[in-house]
């Protein structure tokens, strides 16, 4: 009897305590990586596609017409200046000097006798035995024989090129090409013979966009004996590295580039003619702004990360780029030094999240970052 009239008050104090405001939960913070946007000077390297040729090229082509005697060199052979290379049949050539030669011999005579002759009608002149018009005749001869015998130099100066042109030399010190004929074959005025290549130095051109130029005269005042290096198509570097000399004069209107060239030694001949490379230029930046790529995500268009307020919540951020250095962006604007962000994990983030640091040391990540950099 009682326990039923108690009833009505237990149900009573129940219904009251569940009306009751819940009880306030403290939110636990979540351990995560966290480092500090910092600026260093920095130097940046930019890579161009460049096109590798030999400071002098040069054709050697046959002057004269003829066959092919002798081959004094070897396909791939280092020459010296002057050095003989081919040797083109002579017998046409020595026989038109011999010819040109009498010719002017004989003008030379024919010359000769005709200075005799104005002598004598000077001196019939002189008796009054001929009169003046035969002197002027005689004299008029012999100048037309002079002439005649100028002529005849000419063609025998000629004819004794010709026949120097059937020996073929090296213009300067290089290395020869590939030599398309064999002894015996018959060589027209103009056939290539070979190319020599002087290799001891190298022109390496490149070519750059018209922003990429105007950032380089902006962080450069001379571009001129930059020093730059060579990575080759083994993704090996040049033992050497080389300067900017000179660029073009005007941007291609086609492709808005401008070509630039750089020389490089090239002492052990390890570069040829036509073969490609890279081109690597260093730009220094003063007191750059470094982000980490592991702590940015994008959305869209724009770029993000993780950024903690005064209460160790997290918010996104947005920043912009200006460029990339190994594992780090390079920023243009949108964060300053000393903001805290969020270093790895970022996909188990969300904003608002409360965060329990764990601190990374800025000089840490970018020594990773560096050390993969370096060649």
């Amino acid at each position: 009897m009682y326990i039923h009239k108690a009833l009505p008050y237990v149900f009573v104090g129940l219904f009251g305590w569940s009306c009751k405001p819940n009880a306030p939960v403290s939110e636990v913070a979540v351990e995560f990586p966290v480092t500090a946007v910092f600026s260093k000077d920095t130097v940046i390297y930019q890579q161009y596609v460049s096109d590798i040729q030999a400071v002098r090229n040069v054709e050697i082509r046959a002057r004269v017409q003829g066959y092919l005697e002798q081959i004094h060199i070897d396909e791939g052979a280092q020459v010296k200046k002057g050095q003989l290379l081919f040797t083109i049949n002579d017998q046409e050539y020595v026989a038109a000097v011999n010819q040109a030669k009498a010719a002017l011999n004989s003008a030379e005579a024919e010359a000769a006798a005709l200075a005799l002759e104005v002598e004598r009608v000077k001196i019939l002149v002189d008796k009054n035995v001929v009169s003046e018009t035969e002197l002027r005749l005689a004299k008029a001869r012999h100048d037309a024989a002079r002439a005649h015998i100028e002529e005849e130099r000419s063609a025998y100066s000629n004819a004794s090129i010709r026949l120097s042109h059937t020996i073929v030399r090296s213009p300067f010190d290089g290395v020869i090409d590939r030599i398309p004929f064999k002894i015996g074959s018959l060589i027209n005025e103009g056939s290539l013979l070979t190319t020599v290549s002087d290799t001891h130095d190298m022109f390496a051109y490149f070519k750059v966009s018209e922003q990429e130029y105007l950032k380089l005269k902006q962080s450069k005042t001379n571009l001129n004996n930059e020093e730059v290096e060579l990575l080759l198509a083994d993704d090996s570097y040049h033992s050497y590295s080389g300067k900017i000399e000179t660029m073009e004069g005007e941007f291609d209107a086609t492709t808005g580039t401008i070509a630039i060239r750089a020389r490089f030694p090239n002492p052990q001949n390890l570069l040829k003619h036509g073969s490609s490379g890279k081109v690597r230029m260093g730009t220094e930046l003063k007191n750059a702004i470094l982000v980490p790529q592991k702590s940015t995500f994008e959305i869209q268009d724009r770029t993000f990360v993780y950024l903690l307020n005064t209460e160790r919540k997290v918010f996104l951020k947005s920043f912009v780029p200006l460029m990339r250095f190994a594992h780090f962006y390079i920023v243009e604007s949108g964060l300053k030094p000393g903001d805290e962000i969020i270093y790895e994990g970022i996909q188990n983030v969300r904003e608002g999240m409360l965060i329990k640091p764990l601190m990374v040391k800025p000089d840490s990540a970018l020594s990773v970052a560096v050390t993969q950099s370096q060649r």
